[in-house]
């Protein structure tokens, strides 16, 4: 960084500040400083003292230096204050303890760290270092442990047990092998056991549980912090005060903040005590006086503006700098250039700090251009010579200048005024993420595709014939049950309905099912009928042909503010490459709320805008139409495009100046409601439409649509997860994209979950808007809506309350969004008419009443309506007082609070999601169809018509059953757990190939160690029932020394290759040509293998008969 430092020497007073900093305890006032010249200053310091504490008044302004200082030292922790007054919570996620814990480990394992944190991050009390130090547990590959001991130890430091690890801060023993995610780590880790030592430790990837990369060595910190024991300490005494540098940002209003900190507390107890609830105890907080004598014992420097330090502060002398901010120039080029040459006149050193590299290079060679000497450099240590003008990577909130030193530091959002961001990259692993047996529990509905809709029971041991296998046992109507083996799970299907209605079950042995089946796969046809047929008119005729990228374009792509996901990179590319094509473009491009599909239509747009021809932004509401024309022209604002709104919001005369602009050619773009579809819209070369949230659009609207789409590029964006099965059916028919990866700036959300209490409403809501934000108050009964809105305005006399929900007009419900999103509101009541499509990042507080009554899913959905800025965001989801919580709602809330990693919209997403996504997309009468069947089998059915209609032929799918007289199952010793267990006897049922079966036994041995003689049958025996299905064997079953293999009445084998085929085994192989065909086969001593082997002879036989079809063909 000797660039940067080097000038800071030219000052007078820098070397004095430093050589008194380095030698008496104290602090040095430091005046005129401004916003991120601090940072550097500091920087200029840093190199005094090996650990380096930096306090800020708030969460706000430690951020903003954390983020300035970064750009000196990559190495740079951010502690986050603990919520004093709500983590008195039952339940909390652990999210602020996760980042708290790695800045402790930071502190125990390295010899340099520099903290930024806020003042009230130092004032609750801690266990201290040294002793959460001899609490560590670390391992290595010649450890011997105790397991159970191990256990309890785990659990004490704040661990929870469970099954199978799923998230930070849990862990689980399965025989010899402990999986635990510690809450520092990227990637739980697995160590496996011999007896009672190590055997290995390795890293695993949490969704597909398979390992990364073998450790050597581990270390295990605490997953919780503990509270209210002996001899507890402050944050800042875990930095020595002989190593530690201190820098105080501000101080007096620090110490305001402070004291602001400490009456909420206080006044928080009182109120308390007041209505008879438990107190908080008063352990909690370090006082602020307290914690400012501890200060002044460092050797520190305290940063200020102006004024002198207020009298807390044990000040041991005062300097006084020069420093002035850089004023912004408002996209003016020409006005830096004038201010650049006037600085390079003067001999002045200019550092141009730029958010992305190829904009830092192509300014370097703008400035070059206008005869300036510019240089773009990525070493930062070659210093700059008066005169010059040095281009480089990198971020701060705001310039500076220092006039004595001749040294100017401008960064991009001086030059092109709102900052932009870009987040680093989070290393995804490319592991599948497991396709969940959705949790089957005993008592849940099952479709078996044979016998129709029963209730699984649970698995039952059965011995027959000395064997033991295990079984489903499945409920029908009468009480009837069936049995099914393990190996056929893959027939089995949960039953994924509408959760209301209890579905009626199917009786056995009759033909109701099939008459169910029949129905569906009729009404299937047609669907599929019309899809193809869609696609096969729009495939013929040809589109508009859009040429390469151009510089422009790329231009725009570089100022999206953001890190693109991998998910969206894919999406764009995508989309331009069937702009670029004859074809005409019909994608479809799913993606959860935020996920950036907009950004996704913008660069589609600007592609279309570049060729002259005309966009059309299509959305369901006038709200969101304003949203995205804001967006629209926030993100062309360089480049001219002209950007109109057609909506309710714009006057009449507004509205015919838009459309004669449309007629002539002038306007670019036009977002709108369903207005843009009336008959008076005329365009003069429309390209481009592109539908946000289709389905919520009616049936006329969709016929409108579709006029206007017979030759123009359509993309439809919609947020309703679309269920990967669903996709694969539909993906002949319409382009996919579908956005899996969250976002990389997007803040989890900090949950809580508790009983009603109104001291907790008033602090949470008061706290939100202290830091100028809004809050969300979801109550979803409309009949008293207007009463608890007001209950809120008097427990809140000076905050503005409203009210919404869905029985409102239109007029009335936009008016209060309206003044929400602008706002004039700081409280909105809602229903749950706000978990679709609104996106206000203000909005960072929810609060749920009731919340034990939503579904998994919906508070998910709620919830992800907050956290849309950098800030925390904080969700309390409130359940009655003095409720009894029903265990599955207890259920629910714990889950909603662990899930608080973005993007676990599809882990939660499940069944219900998915169903709503399968109906809007297929139109309400399918949703009666998928009701009967169940979703799964729809969906099969659906893909096997789709084929027929293009022409492919598909034959009658057939099941192969398959009964071998040996131990096939998985024992309780090797898994225990029921869930794990149905979920890999599922998988081990759709085994299809070798190379399936080597990975599902390599994720056997990773996962639960070597698996026993009968879990090794098991996986056997579903490879050989592929084999066996792809050469059309309905069953093979034992009876004594003898196999009987039944062949499908239609198997498409090779007939000829049976007697050379009966000649070759001798007497041991006999066929019989009957109404069903089979052969008889003696095992002699060979068991499975011999089995195996004639399978895959009369597999080959399969084999030979395509072969001679294709060359009739």
């Amino acid at each position: 960084m000797e660039a940067f430092v080097q000038p800071l020497r030219g000052l007078a007073e820098y070397e004095e500040i430093r050589s008194r900093i380095g030698r008496n305890p104290g602090l040095v006032q430091i005046a005129g400083c401004v916003e991120s010249q601090k940072a550097h200053l500091i920087c200029g310091l840093s190199g005094l003292f090996p650990c380096r504490l930096i306090l800020a008044q708030d969460e706000q302004r430690a951020k903003e230096l954390y983020e300035d200082y970064r750009f000196y030292d990559k190495k740079v922790f951010y502690y986050p204050a603990k919520d004093l007054l709500f983590f008195q919570a039952d339940i909390h996620g652990n999210l602020l303890i996760k980042q708290r814990m790695q800045v402790v480990r930071a502190l125990l394992e390295e010899e340099s760290v520099t903290v930024v944190t806020s003042v009230d991050g130092c004032m609750d009390y801690l266990m201290p270092l040294g002793q959460i130090k001899e609490n560590l547990v670390c391992l290595n590959s010649e450890s011997t442990i105790d397991l159970e001991e191990l256990s309890k130890k785990l659990v004490w430091l704040g661990y929870e047990r469970v099954p199978q690890v799923e998230r930070s801060g849990q862990f689980a023993v399965r025989g010899g092998i402990l999986d635990v995610y510690s809450l520092t780590e990227e990637n739980p880790w697995r160590i496996e056991m011999w007896g009672d030592e190590v055997d290995s430790i390795r890293s695993f990837d949490v969704y597909s549980q398979r390992s990364i990369e073998n450790l050597e060595t581990i270390t295990i910190y605490p997953a919780a912090e503990r509270l209210g024991e002996e001899g507890m300490v402050s944050f800042a005494d875990y930095f020595p005060v002989e190593k530690t540098l201190l820098i105080l940002d501000e101080p007096n209003r620090m110490l305001e903040k402070g004291q602001e900190v400490e009456d909420e507390f206080r006044q928080s107890q009182k109120n308390r005590l007041e209505k008879g609830n438990r107190p908080l105890a008063d352990n909690l907080l370090f006082e602020i006086s307290k914690l400012c004598g501890k200060l002044n014992r460092y050797h520190g420097a305290a940063l200020c503006m102006m004024e002198p330090a207020k009298k807390f502060w044990k000040v041991q002398e005062r300097f006084e700098l020069t420093v002035k901010s850089v004023s912004s120039y408002n996209n003016s080029f020409e006005l830096l250039v004038k201010d650049l040459r006037q600085w390079k006149k003067s001999g002045y050193r200019v550092a141009l700090l730029s958010g992305s590299r190829t904009r830092a290079k192509r300014l370097a060679q703008d400035l070059m251009n206008e005869g300036l000497s510019s240089f773009y450099s990525e070493d930062y240590s070659r210093p700059i010579q008066p005169g010059e003008i040095m281009v480089v990577y990198g971020h701060a909130h705001r310039g500076f200048e220092y006039p004595l030193i001749k040294f100017v530091l401008i960064t991009e959002s001086d030059i092109f005024g709102k900052e932009q961001k870009k987040r680093k990259k989070k290393k995804q692993y490319s592991g599948q993420k497991i396709q969940d047996f959705a949790e089957l529990t005993v008592g849940d509905y099952v479709v078996h595709e044979n016998h129709g809709l029963g209730i699984y029971r649970g698995i039952e041991k059965v011995e027959v014939d000395k064997v033991v296998k295990d079984y489903i046992k499945i409920e029908y109507r009468d009480g009837s049950n069936l049995y099914i083996l393990a190996t056929q799970l893959d027939a089995l299907q949960k039953y994924a309905g509408q959760e209301a209605k209890t579905p009626r079950l199917n009786k056995l042995g009759t033909q109701e099912w099939n008459r169910t089946k029949t129905r569906v796969k009729g009404a299937v046809k047609d669907i599929a009928r019309d899809l193809v047929k869609l696609y096969a008119t729009r495939q013929e005729k040809e589109g508009f042909v859009y040429g390469t990228d151009t510089v422009w374009q790329k231009e725009f792509e570089e100022m999206f503010p953001y890190e693109e996901t991998e998910d969206q990179i894919q999406a764009i590319e995508d989309t331009k490459r069937d702009m670029e094509s004859t074809k005409i473009m019909d994608r479809l491009i799913c993606g959860d709320v935020g996920y950036g599909k907009t950004e996704i239509a913008l660069r589609a747009a600007f592609k279309a805008i570049q060729e002259g021809k005309q966009v059309v932004y299509l959305v369901p509401t006038t709200i969101l139409a304003q949203q995205h024309y804001n967006t629209f022209v926030q993100r062309m604002k360089e480049f001219p495009v002209r950007v109109e709104l057609l909506c309710r919001f714009r006057t009449p005369a507004e509205q015919r100046k838009t459309l004669e602009g449309l007629k002539k050619g002038w306007v670019d773009v036009v977002i709108g409601t369903h207005r843009v579809l009336s008959k008076d819209v005329e365009y003069k070369d429309l390209g481009l439409l592109i539908i946000d949230e289709e389905q919520r659009f009616g049936v006329t609207h969709k016929e409108k649509i579709k006029k206007l789409k017979n030759n123009v590029d359509v993309l439809t964006l919609t947020a309703t997860p679309i269920p990967r099965t669903l996709h694969m059916s539909l993906i002949g028919i319409r382009d996919m994209s579908v956005l899996e990866e969250p976002p990389m700036d997007r803040m989890p959300i900090q949950t809580y979950v508790m009983e009603y209490d109104e001291e907790t409403v008033r602090e949470a809501v008061q706290r939100e808007l202290k830091r100028g934000g809004q809050v969300y108050y979801v109550y979803n009964r409309v009949n008293d809506i207007a009463e608890v809105a007001s209950r809120l305005s008097q427990l809140l006399p000076d905050v503005q309350v409203g009210f919404a929900h869905g029985q409102m007009s239109e007029r009335e419900l936009e008016k209060v969004m309206y003044e929400f999103i602008n706002g004039e509101l700081d409280v909105l009541v809602s229903t749950t008419i706000i978990e679709t499509g609104l996106d206000i990042s203000n909005v960072n507080t929810m609060i749920i009443h009731d919340s034990d009554r939503y579904g998994l899913s919906q508070l998910y959905q709620l919830r992800g309506r907050i956290g849309r800025s950098n800030r925390t965001a904080y969700a309390f989801l409130m359940y009655r007082k003095n409720s009894i919580l029903k265990e599955t709602a207890e259920k629910r809330l714990s889950a909603i609070r662990e899930f608080t990693d973005l993007g676990s919209g599809f882990k939660i997403a499940m069944r219900d999601l998915e169903l709503r996504g399968a109906g809007n997309l297929l139109g309400a009468q399918q949703h009666g169809h998928m009701q009967a069947v169940g979703y799964d089998l729809y969906c099969k059915m659906l893909n096997e018509a789709v084929k027929e209609a293009k022409g492919i032929t598909v034959m009658e799918d057939f099941e192969t059953t398959i009964d071998l007289s040996m131990d096939a199952f998985i024992p309780n010793s090797y898994i225990a757990n029921e869930f794990q267990k149905l979920d890999i006897y599922k998988r081990i049922a759709g085994i299809e190939n070798q190379e399936e079966y080597e990975d599902m036994l390599e994720e056997l041995l990773d996962r639960f160690g070597e698996p026993p003689k009968a879990v090794m049958n098991l996986l056997a025996i579903a490879t050989l029932k592929a084999a066996a299905h792809r050469a059309y064997l309905r069953e093979i079953k034992q009876r004594g020394a003898q196999v009987k293999l039944t062949l499908h009445e239609e198997a498409k084998i090779d007939a000829a290759g049976i007697p050379i085929l009966l000649k070759e085994y001798g007497r041991r192989l006999q066929f019989r040509a009957e109404e069903k065909p089979y052969f008889l086969f003696d095992l002699n001593g060979e068991g499975i293998l011999g089995v195996q082997n004639l399978v895959e002879r009369l597999e080959q036989l399969a084999k030979d008969f395509a072969a001679q079809e294709r060359q009739k063909g």
